[in-house]
């Protein structure tokens, strides 16, 4: 008797832990979320590496630390409750905690979700809708190669191509630019990868009766519209 008494006291003491931990848990990953929303770069350093010293893993904090806060973030652009600056403060802290993440994340932890090219059209050297929309898809554990501004047709293909990529995503400010977006889909066909890669298109004057005209795969009007777009896109393609 005296023997179940102690295993039932061990019992409880071990479901006590666990719900300790767990609340230890919560209580790091909301502080996470917080600190990313308000775009506190330094304190988020720390907390992250407070994190990982507690046991909590790099894919734990990476998805429902940092991920979950975009994806709040991403909602909030949407509703036009938060603007262009707020994002890019949010960024800086993101790129802040990935510092201290990726040696843990390099060893494979976590699986990447997909990889998407990224860059605005040749002769366009615009960037702050690409910069957001790259914030956005990292925000959804996407691998983002960024191959910035003024961009050739055939280096999107050729990135695609090496990279093994599912999302081309090419963005254009100016009427005059952005008929470069049909070349960039007829860049996919000629190496051979159209049928395996996403073209999406997006920028001030682009409209989805362009994208149906030029044969494009997806276009959306806002950066975190596309990272819903794009991660659904990867998913889909991974069935």
């Amino acid at each position: 008797m005296l023997q179940l008494n102690h295993l039932w006291i061990r019992i409880k003491s071990c479901y006590g832990n666990m719900d300790y931990k767990r609340e230890i848990i919560m209580n790091r990953l909301e502080t996470i979320i917080d600190l990313l929303r308000r775009g506190r770069a330094p304190e988020i350093k720390i907390e992250t590496q407070a994190a990982l010293d507690e046991g909590i893993s790099a894919a734990n904090i990476l998805e429902d630390g940092l991920m979950a806060g975009m994806q709040i973030i991403g909602d909030l652009f949407k509703e036009n409750k938060i603007f262009v600056p707020e994002m890019l403060i949010a960024a800086r802290a993101m790129a802040a905690s990935l510092a201290i993440l990726n040696p843990h994340l390099v060893s494979g932890e976590v699986k990447k979700k997909g990889t998407a090219i990224l860059g605005t059209v040749k002769g366009d050297l615009h960037d702050i809708g690409k910069n957001l929309v790259k914030i956005m898809m990292e925000g959804k554990g996407l691998v983002v190669i960024d191959l910035g501004v003024d961009v050739a047709p055939e280096k999107y293909a050729a990135a695609a191509k090496e990279h093994g990529a599912q999302i081309i995503a090419c963005s254009a400010l100016l009427t005059t630019t952005m008929t470069e977006m049909k070349r960039v889909v007829q860049a996919a066909v000629d190496a051979g990868i159209r049928d395996s890669v996403k073209i999406m298109i997006g920028g001030a004057p682009v409209t989805e009766s362009y994208k149906n005209e030029i044969g494009a795969d997806f276009y959306s009007a806002d950066a975190a519209t596309a990272s819903d777009v794009a991660i659904q896109a990867c998913l889909d393609m991974a069935v």
